[in-house]
């Protein structure tokens, strides 16, 4: 009896599987992209949308940047924890089930998000939203490469990026536009609607697929990854961080460290020793794999981790409002968008290694261009160096995938695709931390050194503090003593202003020399092999 129904259970699954390859409606696995990309396009939104209300939510809590880099940091490093995880959760319940799961947990974290009194309630709401957004993108990418046929494959992925290179585009332009006209609350909860649409689309279109050969869950390298990239982000936002006086002396900093090195050295140990890893490391033996991940890493870190200056320094240097300010990408994604596929016919007729150098170098111009920015800059160079950032993307990331893959066994694709978004999210959120610390930190040296700068008792000084004085007593109508005191804070304002500024060229300047570092690794990789591929 127990053999007959173990038997029926196999048919029953695997009648679902035919029914999931073979479905009765011809245009199934249509629905299923457009509902796909709804999900994809919101994950993706909520990486970008944040950045340009930034100096509102800082405003609004009364917080700094070491502060408030966490509620971008909180959303990548769940993403990076989920990404390689969801591949095998899917497998053990269920795509429909876990995709359903990722969407719920991003429209309960928006919510929560929009309902935030603090920063810390913020925060946490941030890691529900990436949790759900870690599962939302790994998995559509499977479920629309399992439905569609390989001749129509390339097709429906291509739909399934633009939606993503959509809301890269679209997202910080909707998200000022939100908190220009309305608040910043919104940029959250407008998620809450299309994930409601989402989730029913999902029980009413998709089908269920269970992989029945799904391996063991690595418990100890996921338990060792979960304890390594919190502790790391954390020991490098809080090392110079205003409320840790001790500095990287620390003892509760030195000890976070300590643990997230030991984590690390499991985790590494435990990928390279055990059967069903969680991530497979042993992948980047593949040279062209290891040196193209270098490259993401490398970019990723400098990219991502640069990109909260810009609303930044465009809102609280220049005046511009949240809608101007995320209206100055829109370009990037477009010229993007644009490049990528010219990308790929130069790469197949030239070899890959030429479009890649030129993209990562004229990707670190870009940022070498933004590390001179003033208070007096105009917006034609602000826009130059974003040109710059989108034609060197459009040229960069096709050929790098192309030759990443190369070597990578049709079987292992899934866990090296795992690999590469991981070591993405990883970058960002590296960048993130380092990038926010260095800017407080370059903020505090900047002040104190003009500071030093300035003689009180010199003439030039006196005469800049009268003609100030003077110039609000005749337009304020401030009394003589109270307008010099309002002279002296002028000058101390724009001080600070030029502390400000300086401090986001100096993060530019060295997201710059991370980037061109990626030079290196794009020299040594091997192209011959595919370039024979292409003659052939």
């Amino acid at each position: 009896m127990r053999r007959v129904t173990t038997a029926h259970k196999l048919r029953r699954k695997l009648r679902s599987r035919e029914s999931v390859y073979h479905p009765r409606h011809h245009k199934y696995k249509w629905f299923v992209l457009g509902n796909i990309m709804i999900g994809t396009f919101m994950a993706v939104l909520d990486s970008t949308i944040v950045n340009v209300g930034l100096p509102k939510i800082m405003a609004s809590f009364g917080v700094g940047i070491d502060k408030i880099e966490w509620v971008i940091t909180a959303y990548m490093l769940a993403m990076a924890v989920m990404l390689p995880t969801s591949g095998w959760l899917a497998d053990k319940f269920g795509y429909k089930r876990l995709y359903f799961l990722g969407i719920l947990f991003f429209t309960i974290g928006s919510l929560l998000c929009g309902m935030s009194y603090d920063e810390n309630t913020l925060i946490i709401s941030r890691i529900i939203q990436g949790l759900g957004a870690g599962v939302i993108q790994p998995l559509g990418m499977a479920v629309i490469t399992r439905e569609f046929p390989p001749q129509q494959r390339g097709m429906a992925l291509g739909f399934w990026a633009i939606a993503a290179a959509a809301s890269v585009s679209f997202g910080p332009l909707i998200g000022g536009y939100l908190v220009d006209n309305f608040s910043w609350q919104l940029i959250f909860t407008v998620n809450i609607p299309f994930g409601i649409a989402a989730m029913l689309f999902t029980i009413l279109i998709q089908q269920e697929f269970i992989n029945p050969r799904v391996g063991k869950f690595d418990f100890i390298g996921f338990i060792s990854v979960v304890i390594f990239l919190p502790l790391t982000l954390y020991t490098l936002s809080e090392g110079n961080a205003a409320t840790n006086s001790e500095g990287w002396s620390s003892p509760f900093i030195l000890s976070c460290m300590a643990i997230s090195i030991l984590s690390l050295a499991v985790f590494i140990t435990q990928e390279l020793t055990t059967d069903h890893p969680f991530i497979e490391l042993r992948l980047l033996k593949d040279y062209n794999f290891g040196m193209g991940n270098l490259v993401m890493l490398l970019l990723f870190l400098g990219m991502l981790g640069s990109t909260f200056l810009m609303p930044l320094y465009l809102q609280n240097a220049l005046g511009y409002t949240a809608v101007q300010a995320g209206s100055v990408f829109l370009p990037v994604g477009i010229i993007q968008g644009f490049m990528s596929p010219l990308s790929g016919k130069i790469s197949d007729k030239y070899g890959p290694k030429a479009p890649m150098a030129l993209g990562v170098i004229l990707l670190a111009i870009s940022f070498f261009l933004n590390s001179k920015l003033s208070y007096l800059t105009e917006h034609d160079y602000i826009m130059t160096s974003l040109y710059i950032r989108g034609l060197a993307l459009g040229i960069l990331f096709t050929p790098l995938s192309a030759v990443m893959l190369l070597n990578i066994p049709r079987e292992k694709m899934a866990q090296a695709s795992s690999i590469s978004n991981t070591i993405r999210q990883l970058g960002g959120s590296l960048g993130v931390a380092i990038f926010s610390t260095c800017l407080t930190s370059r903020i505090t040296y900047n002040a104190q050194m003009y500071g030093t700068a300035i003689q009180a008792t010199s003439q030039q000084f006196k005469n800049v503090a009268t003609n100030l004085s003077y110039y609000a007593q005749q337009h304020v109508g401030s009394s003589a003593a109270t307008a010099m005191q309002q002279s002296k804070y002028m000058i101390l304002s724009h001080l600070n202003l030029q502390a400000y500024i300086q401090g986001i060229d100096d993060d530019f300047w060295i997201a710059s020399v991370i980037t061109i570092l990626g030079i290196i690794p794009v020299l040594v990789m091997r192209t011959q092999k595919h370039k024979q591929t292409v003659k052939a």
